[in-house]
């Protein structure tokens, strides 16, 4: 497996915001956002650590963090990801996070309910919303999380759009993140408040502000 970086700190997002977590990041993506913040874990000169499935979990234990978070790139483009998971689902204090990008499918990692899902829907400023998968949408569980990353009103829009269709407040959790530097939080603010999205959250990325937004194993 392609491991670009291995590290300790705490999660910056997600329902376990603000927590200890051990963070795996993979080399390597199948979309090229155009906010990306790891942007450098995709460059096809990135250098990376191969390691074996075995070798991430005995790393992982060491840390003794409950909390883990395999990321990217994209993570799920591993080929040898089904056997880490299962090593991982034996280990039964841990709770194992997968921050996917939306357009994998995600029917084949569930591993019998051990892992949770969270699922970004890239929106229009991302330049790679025709790569959804939004049959993943009905793989998804309470404890999952669909995020959207929301650059402009006509994000939030589309947002507002795809949370309705599809139901998603009343299957998972939902979350709007901005993007950094791009739309100002006060702004989605404005448009939950408008449109009433009940049970949707703002969330800003604490480690952009406790560290320089582009500094890595944070």
């Amino acid at each position: 497996m392609k491991v670009v970086e291995k590290f300790v700190s705490i999660n910056g997002e997600g329902t376990h915001a603000g927590e200890l977590a051990v963070f795996v990041r993979f080399r390597g993506c199948n979309l090229n956002c155009s906010y990306c913040d790891t942007m450098w874990a995709n460059e096809p000169g990135c250098p990376y650590a191969e390691e074996s499935p075995e070798q991430i979990v005995s790393y992982i234990e060491e840390t003794k963090v409950k909390n883990v978070t395999l990321t990217g790139g994209e993570p799920l483009l591993q080929k040898e990801m089904p056997e880490l998971l299962r090593l991982l689902s034996e280990k039964k204090e841990l709770r194992v996070e997968i921050e996917t990008n939306g357009a994998v499918d995600l029917s084949g990692f569930r591993n019998g309910g051990g892992c949770v899902f969270t699922m970004d829907y890239k929106l229009p400023s991302s330049g790679c919303e025709n790569g959804m998968r939004t049959e993943n949408f009905s793989i998804l569980e309470k404890k999952d999380t669909v995020k959207f990353v929301v650059g402009s009103r006509v994000d939030l829009e589309r947002a507002d759009q795809i949370i309705q269709e599809y139901g998603l407040i009343d299957r998972c959790h939902v979350y709007f993140s901005p993007v950094f530097g791009k739309i100002e939080p006060e702004q989605i603010v404005n448009y939950m408040v408008e449109h009433r999205l009940n049970g949707v959250r703002i969330q800003i990325q604490i480690h952009k502000v406790i560290w320089d937004p582009n500094r890595r194993g944070v």
